[in-house]
C-alpha cells in the first residue's frame, strides 16, 4: 500500500491519480498510524514551510516519518514535501525542518528574476537513481516555487536546474527520492518517476 500523506497542505488528488495509473493500492491518510502498513509514503505539499512543519507536528507525523525514513522505507517528497526534508528555511522567518538532509531553504535572490519560478525547466541528472530509470537527461519538468535548498552534502544531489542560479531539484539516497518539481504534472517523464517509485514499493 502506498500512502499519500495528508497534513493539510495542498491538493493531493493529482498525486493519487498519477499513482493510480500504476497500482490501485494507494490511499490518502491523515493518520500517522497508517505508516505501519504502508509499503511506501509520498509527501506532497503546497504552501508555507513553517505552517507545514506546524501541521506535521500537531498531527503527530514528525516522529513516525523520521523513523520510517531512517529505517530505509520507500519515500517520495514533492515540492513543499521536498523542502521540508532540510534542516531550516528562511521562508517568513526562521523555521526548523525535518533535518533529514543538512541544508537551508532560501529564496531566489537574483535582482530582476521573476519569482515564483513557474513553468517548465530542464533538469540535468547529476547522479544515477533507479527512480530515474528511463528519464532522459535534460528532460523538462513543471516547477512552481519561490525557495530552493542549499545542500551541505552534495552526495544527496541527484538533479539540478538553472533559474538565476543552479539549484538542486532532485535529491535522494537509498529508498528516498524527492523533487522540487511536480512529477505528477510533468507528463510522460514525470509519470515515469512515479512509475519507478511504484515499482520500487511493489517489487
Amino acid at each position: 500500500m502506498i500512502t499519500v500523506i495528508d497534513y493539510g497542505m495542498g491538493n493531493l488528488r493529482s498525486v493519487v491519480k498519477a499513482v493510480e495509473k500504476y497500482t490501485p493500492r494507494v490511499r490518502v491518510s491523515s493518520d500517522p498510524e497508517s505508516i505501519k502498513d504502508s509499503g511506501g509514503l509520498i509527501m506532497p505539499g503546497d504552501g508555507a514551510f513553517g505552517k507545514a512543519m506546524e501541521h506535521l507536528e500537531l498531527m503527530g507525523w514528525l516522529g513516525p516519518l523520521r523513523e520510517y525514513i531512517d529505517s530505509g522505507g520507500c519515500f517520495m517528497g514533492i515540492c513543499l514535501g521536498y523542502q521540508l526534508l532540510f534542516s531550516t528555511s528562511e521562508e517568513f522567518g526562521e523555521h526548523r525542518g525535518m533535518d533529514i538532509i543538512a541544508g537551508r531553504v532560501v529564496r531566489f535572490r537574483r535582482p530582476g528574476l521573476k519569482v515564483p519560478h513557474m513553468g517548465w525547466n530542464s533538469v540535468e541528472i547529476k547522479f544515477p537513481s533507479r527512480f530515474l530509470d528511463g528519464v532522459p537527461d535534460n528532460s523538462f519538468f513543471y516547477f512552481i516555487h519561490s525557495f530552493y535548498p542549499e545542500v551541505e552534502d552534495r552526495d544527496w544531489i541527484v538533479g539540478e536546474a538553472e533559474y538565476g542560479a543552479r539549484f538542486p531539484c532532485i535529491v535522494g539516497k537509498g529508498n528516498l527520492i524527492a523533487t522540487q518539481f511536480h512529477p505528477e504534472k510533468s507528463h510522460r517523464v514525470g509519470l515515469r518517476i512515479v512509475e519507478n517509485f511504484v515499482k520500487a514499493v511493489c517489487s
